[in-house]
């Protein structure tokens, strides 16, 4: 069975992490969700963040999402690809040195990536997206170009792939999102 790191954190957008982990292990991935300095049966909070009319998303409480794994037993050898949730918690992940290891991992070797909305923090802060396209929640298109990237400005509901790297700006995108990260896993579905 294949193995996906899944990275996410507190205030993580309930959306983003609850619907790719549940559909990757619909499909028959084993998904470890983590998150630096929680274990194996921590909880995290996430929140709902909703497109109302304001000049920007509202948020709202969302649901506890309980870690399957520990942060501190990740062996990145050990996984097919990467998932990282968006929301708030990039914002603070991204100044942990050992994940930002992780993520630099999954390029040097060109292993299947998928990052949403403001995951993409924790890419811009690994320095891996100078040279590449990609998408993101669009208050991030700054800092990937800052970055070296290529922003690309698409629909709340699109997806952008360069290599083995899938973005996307927002939970809109759920479904063409995990389609085009599976197709880059390799997966076959068949109806």
């Amino acid at each position: 069975m294949k193995k996906i790191l899944f990275l996410t954190g507190d205030y993580t957008e309930d959306y983003e992490t609850m619907v790719p982990f549940q559909m990757l292990e619909m499909v028959g991935y084993e998904v470890h969700t983590v998150c630096p300095d929680k274990k194996k049966g921590d909880s995290i909070k996430t929140a709902i963040h909703d497109f109302e009319g304001d000049q920007t998303y509202s948020e709202k409480p969302g649901h506890n999402f309980v870690l399957n794994y520990s942060f501190d037993k990740i062996n990145v050898e050990d996984y097919h690809g990467l998932v990282i949730a968006g929301g708030r918690a990039p914002e603070y992940l991204r100044l942990n040195k050992k994940l930002l290891e992780h993520v630099q991992y999954f390029f040097k070797v060109n292993k299947p990536v998928a990052a949403i909305c403001h995951g993409i923090q924790i890419l811009t802060a690994a320095d891996v997206v100078r040279g590449r396209k990609l998408t993101a929640y669009p208050a991030v298109g700054p800092e990937v170009t800052l970055a070296g990237g290529d922003f690309q400005s698409i629909p709340a509901d699109g997806v952008y792939v360069d290599g083995n790297l899938v973005t996307s700006p927002a939970w809109p995108a759920h479904p063409s999102f995990i389609r085009e990260f599976l197709k880059i896993m390799g997966a076959t579905i068949t109806l």
